[in-house]
């Protein structure tokens, strides 16, 4: 296997949290398989992460800590985001982070559009896995949900600018799981950080 340029983003706003474990869980796994591994803490990442007033003509300037972020997605050819679901949605931070770096000019170009008539994507050639923990039971979040948030992680915000497939990895139960089960979990995403997918 080619070695992969792997940017892992921990999207839970605490310092300590299941997505953390996850993430430095896949970082170690995928170093150890000979991958060239960055990974990103949300907690450690100080900015605004209001939108505010600005519109794509007139935004603010990213703050030095997301411009880095923003090149390391450039550098990147494999994405991984560990994240909770929060009341059906991402955390406010983590979404903040988006609104703000996701910019046209640099994800996406609103200049040019596909043949459906979207902006054309820009980060295109690259792959991601999120791996998602919730308290939701995987069926409700299925056929009550209809998977809402997977669909819009995976087709309005990383499809969006150029990332598929984006594979998903669920973990439900997450605020009190049953004994064992965060070690299975833990182990799961050591393999998948071992095949970097």
């Amino acid at each position: 296997m080619q070695p992969k340029k792997i940017l892992i983003l921990d999207g839970h706003p605490a310092e300590s949290s299941l997505s953390r474990t996850f993430a430095e869980t896949y970082r170690d796994a995928a170093r150890k398989n000979g991958h060239d591994v960055r990974l990103v803490h949300l907690s450690d990442l100080q900015f605004d992460f209001d939108f505010g007033q600005g519109n794509y003509h007139d935004f603010k300037p990213l703050e030095p800590v997301l411009e880095q972020v923003l090149q390391d997605f450039e550098w990147s050819d494999h994405l991984v985001l560990t994240t909770p679901m929060w009341w059906g949605g991402l955390p406010a931070k983590l979404k903040g982070l988006i609104d703000r770096m996701f910019i046209p000019g640099r994800t996406f170009d609103t200049r040019n559009t596909t043949k459906i008539g979207f902006p054309a994507p820009m980060l295109t050639g690259r792959t991601a896995r999120v791996i998602l923990t919730s308290d939701t039971p995987g069926w409700f979040m299925r056929l009550i949900y209809r998977q809402a948030l997977i669909r819009q992680v995976r087709d309005q915000i990383l499809g969006f600018v150029g990332f598929k497939p984006t594979r998903f990895t669920y973990f439900s139960g997450a605020s009190y799981p049953k004994p064992g089960s965060v070690d299975r979990w833990v182990e799961k995403v050591s393999r998948i950080g071992a095949a970097a997918v």
